[in-house]
């Protein structure tokens, strides 16, 4: 079950921030997305921007090899595999269905880039966005908000 809304990978190359699509055949897996990313530059690190079924999202930056996650809702791992392989990577005990909707993971992803971990932490609490939406928020405040918008745009 592919229900991704999208993906795509953000980086800056001579202060200026380039997003792309990001290719995923099939079953989006964490080592596929983690490749992925990998074929890119970025002096700060690349950003992966994943949007799935209008449920969750998750965002992952590799700067120097190491990867940090954060997925904006901890539940969707009962559901969606690659919000499992998140929730194990993050060594997090699986959340109850019933369980509150809450991020886990590094709020402080993008700290050293514009948003703050308290920032980061009451848009995934914004119950009324989609996570869609959050991303939208979160190119917006990083300053690549347009070039977000063409590579969503693009993917159709």
């Amino acid at each position: 079950m592919t229900d991704l809304d999208f993906a795509v990978a953000a980086y800056t190359e001579d202060g200026a921030w380039t997003v792309t699509p990001l290719v995923l055949r099939g079953e989006p897996d964490l080592s596929a997305v983690v490749s992925g990313l990998r074929r890119y530059p970025g002096e700060a690190g690349v950003l992966g921007m994943i949007s799935v079924d209008e449920d969750f999202f998750i965002l992952l930056r590799l700067v120097g090899g190491r990867a940090r996650l954060l997925i904006s809702d901890v539940t969707a791992a009962t559901e969606w595999p690659l919000a499992r392989q998140v929730v194990d990577e993050l060594d997090i005990p699986l959340a109850d269905d019933d369980d509150e909707q809450v991020p886990a993971g590094d709020l402080a992803i993008i700290a050293d880039l514009g948003m703050s971990a308290m920032d980061l932490g009451a848009l995934c609490d914004d119950v009324d966005l989609y996570p869609e939406e959050m991303l939208e928020e979160i190119a917006e405040t990083l300053g690549f908000g347009n070039q977000f918008h063409e590579a969503i745009e693009a993917l159709g």
